[in-house]
């Protein structure tokens, strides 16, 4: 059983208006979250209007899953790139369905 804690690897806030941003938190974890199969625990979130309308994650629990709106599905993590890439191209998808974001 190991001692070690979880790193810290970035914390970031994105300011996209006045009223939407983009969060990200990721640690590197001694071991996988229950759930997942990596090194990496993360939350990537885009809140508009004070409401959380996309985010990623692997929380305990719920396992690796990605929320959309208000579906809910689960995520297969492959890389840190794969799943940044996949957050913005939500993001982007969000603003234009959602024009007023």
């Amino acid at each position: 059983m190991s001692n070690m804690k979880a790193t810290l690897i970035a914390r970031t806030r994105i300011v996209y208006s006045t009223h939407s941003f983009a969060g990200l938190v990721l640690w590197r974890v001694p071991a996988p979250v229950p759930g997942s199969g990596h090194e990496f625990k993360y939350r990537l979130a885009y809140v508009v209007d004070s409401v959380c309308v996309v985010r990623y994650d692997n929380e305990v629990g719920k396992g690796e899953h990605r929320q959309f709106g208000v579906t809910e599905n689960s995520y297969k993590f492959s890389t840190l790139e794969r799943l940044m890439v996949d957050c913005q191209k939500d993001i982007a998808r969000w603003n234009d369905e959602n024009s007023s974001s």
